[in-house]
């Protein structure tokens, strides 16, 4: 569903001239039930955003929950953040020469 989700976005924001950047999670940590399903993973995930990323060429965003998927969520991901109940999370330093990616 998710690349029907970003094939409809495209063509919308496309035809009225909108820029767009193509949001999703691949881990859905904050929701309402602690059995809910949380999404993909990390790997999978990610596997998914580059695949949505290349096909139609769309700027991609998510975000992270541990300062360990800084790493590769910045391969993928045009830009991320820490979801806004852990907007506290503390960040990997980065080396001098890379952009920001928050």
């Amino acid at each position: 569903i998710i690349m029907q989700i970003a094939e409809t976005l495209k063509e919308i924001t496309t035809r009225q001239s909108i820029p767009y950047v193509f949001k999703a999670s691949f881990d859905k940590a904050n929701r309402t039930s602690i059995s809910s399903y949380r999404g993909p993973g990390l790997e999978e995930g990610l596997k998914i955003l580059q695949e949505v990323k290349e096909q139609f060429d769309l700027p991609i965003t998510t975000d992270i929950h541990e300062p360990s998927q800084a790493a590769p969520v910045a391969e993928v991901a045009t830009c991320w953040w820490p979801p806004p109940r852990q907007a506290k999370l503390s960040m990997p330093k980065r080396p001098s020469s890379s952009p920001p990616r928050i």
